[in-house]
């Protein structure tokens, strides 16, 4: 896997209404395989906050998030394309 996509996964992690269904659907990793990813990618500390802070959350679980959230990004961010703001 190149380093672009790398950090977009790792970006889509991060993101609060970006469900692990979104990264399956677009990269092809389980949930098992983002933290996996996750921690290879990052420093300790970081890995244990970002685990820490999407453990439980609904919005990271399409099954348990609210019928309402459709979509995979928050209608706030931007798109981005390699690097650049569209």
């Amino acid at each position: 896997m190149d380093q672009i996509s790398i950090d977009r996964i790792i970006e889509m992690a991060w993101e609060d209404r970006t469900p692990f269904e979104a990264i399956e659907f677009q990269f092809g990793l389980a949930e098992k395989e983002v933290i996996a990813l996750m921690r290879q990618e990052m420093k300790a500390s970081s890995f244990r906050r970002w685990r820490k802070r999407v453990q439980g959350r609904k919005s990271k679980h399409r099954q348990l998030a609210p019928a309402d959230m459709q979509r995979f990004k928050c209608s706030r961010q931007k798109s981005i394309s390699f690097n650049r703001k569209s």
